[in-house]
């Protein structure tokens, strides 16, 4: 622990925008997997001159892995923190301040040292709390789009834009569920296997519309875990699958993945309209007639449902996978 307790001194010491020369701390898992681990770190920060400051701040140690299809992932966050890419966000919508990273490259392993953000996320997120996320991710994507910084041409470990594409072909090439939704053993409602079936069938259609809305700069896991809301901001974390994507293509993730069931039709009329209201306060949407959310919604998330069915004994947990479906049918009649 002694460098990483150096680096947090001199983490602190940017927090503060003093010099920090000790601090007591207490280390708390607060998420990660075995690719990676998040910290919170807490304690309690001495300046030069005695003063004694109470401080929270996540520590952020990832190693590497292989995302299907999206090789440099695993390092994505820590290319992105030491770019320029942080003085493209607004008051209202960014991510968390990065006081240090650093990358080891003979362990395939990175360190963040990050803004702890107190706030609402997750299911406890209200309706208003996603139409101001669709809003403001709406205005950050319309700006970056209408002004084309300098910044985004530099960012070299971005995933591309053919990745929803790539992922749901990949999923449909998959018999395990391509069959079972087919068969007679399926026990989806017969609207629900249908409207899966349908979605396959136009598949080419689909796509080429949506390679025609604009390509914009995405965060691809834009869902409520990632969202924090604080002080009336909108606040994203987890920026490892961000790329290049299609206008909209956040917006199905806000709306479907793992988000409030029981309100996804009213999330979804709310969200929309506000997140074009936001791209075109940047730029013009009006030839944009056909959004396509619905339909990425269904791309991105409808196999994925599929497979979580045939993976869980959990009673519980099929009946919230087939109900997340039949919300998502629901959309399709929703006006937006």
């Amino acid at each position: 622990m002694n460098s990483k307790f150096e680096t947090l001194i001199y983490a602190l010491g940017r927090r503060f925008k003093k010099d920090i020369i000790s601090a007591d701390f207490l280390t708390m898992p607060l998420q990660g997997g075995t690719v990676g681990n998040v910290y919170l770190v807490t304690g309690r920060a001495e300046t030069a001159d005695g003063e004694k400051l109470p401080y929270c701040i996540v520590l952020k140690i990832q190693k590497k892995w292989e995302r299907y299809g999206d090789p440099g992932s695993w390092r994505r966050e820590y290319d992105l923190y030491t770019s320029d890419l942080g003085a493209t966000f607004s008051d209202a919508f960014r991510w968390p301040t990065c006081y240090h990273a650093e990358i080891n490259a003979e362990e395939n392993e990175f360190q963040l040292w990050l803004e702890y953000i107190d706030g609402v996320t997750g299911l406890d997120l209200t309706g208003d709390m996603y139409e101001q996320a669709a809003l403001e991710l709406g205005r950050y994507q319309g700006k970056l789009y209408a002004e084309q910084p300098a910044v985004l041409q530099s960012l070299t470990n971005l995933s591309h834009a053919d990745l929803m594409k790539n992922t749901y072909l990949h999923y449909r090439s998959w018999p395990v569920v391509y069959d079972y939704i087919r068969s007679e053993d399926c026990e989806f409602p017969q609207h629900v296997r249908q409207m899966l079936i349908e979605i396959d069938e136009h598949a080419d259609g689909i796509l080429a519309r949506i390679e025609k809305l604009p390509l914009v700069l995405c965060h691809r896991d834009f869902w409520v875990t990632n969202l924090i809301y604080a002080d009336g901001k909108i606040a994203l974390i987890d920026w490892d699958t961000s790329g290049w994507g299609y206008l909209g293509e956040d917006l199905a993730s806000l709306i479907a993945d793992e988000a409030d069931i029981d309100h996804m039709v009213e999330n979804y009329q709310r969200c929309v309209p506000a997140y074009y209201k936001g791209f075109s306060e940047y730029a013009d949407v009006s030839p944009i007639a056909d959004h396509c959310v619905y339909e990425m919604i269904l791309l991105v998330f409808g196999y994925m449902l599929v497979e979580g069915y045939l993976h869980t004994e959990d009673d519980d947990e099929k009946t919230t996978l087939v109900h997340t479906l039949q919300k998502i049918y629901e959309l399709k009649t929703s006006p937006a």
